[in-house]
């Protein structure tokens, strides 16, 4: 009965639909940021994901008035260099930033330093970080750089699904579905 209902608890929670987007809202307008990464920017200096409506009227200020490039969030010069950026990031990583832990996770796996993106990514899913629980799913399904492990890879898209990652919430309706419940898949994909 206590494993049951844990079970309908559960279900509860996994399906229910999140308020916002896996992304949250803007911090200078709160509206809410779009599923679409490429309608925002991701801020080096303080790890913020600023909407192109907010970043635009950044630039049409800094240019009507012009004035030197500044992150519209936290208000930190933009970095001039690419090793400027990385220094920045190192930074934001040493005090715990889970996106910017996540972000050098996805740097390293790009390299296939799997090793360190596998150290990045589960950094960042204890600090809260939703898409480096995406991210550790699709290693743990894959197989790169751990141990294949299908309980893993559902544990992390579930608990990406719960916070609102859309590709986490349609990859656990395909494994449903590859599975023989439809039903469970379709409330996935709805």
């Amino acid at each position: 009965v206590c494993k049951k209902r844990a079970a309908e608890l559960r279900d509860e929670l996994l399906f229910k639909q999140p308020d916002s987007s896996h992304w949250g809202d803007c911090p200078i307008c709160c509206l809410p940021l779009s599923v679409d990464e490429s309608n925002s920017t991701m801020m080096s200096c303080c790890s913020k994901a600023i909407c192109d409506g907010c970043d635009y009227a950044d630039q049409m200020r800094e240019t009507g008035g012009k004035r030197q490039s500044k992150c519209p969030f936290c208000r930190h010069p933009t970095p001039k260099s690419q090793e400027e950026a990385e220094r920045i990031q190192k930074k934001r990583i040493e005090v715990n930033d889970p996106v910017a832990m996540r972000l050098m996770g996805f740097e390293r796996q790009e390299k296939e330093d799997y090793d360190g993106a596998f150290a990045y990514f589960t950094k960042a899913t204890a600090l809260g970080d939703v898409g480096a629980h995406f991210h550790l799913s699709r290693m743990y399904h894959e197989g790169k750089g751990v141990e294949m492990n299908e309980k893993k890879v559902w544990h992390h898209l579930e608990e990406a699904a719960i916070k609102g990652h859309p590709k986490a919430r349609h990859n656990l309706g395909c494994l449903e579905a590859g599975n023989g419940r439809a039903d469970r898949a379709v409330k996935h994909w709805i």
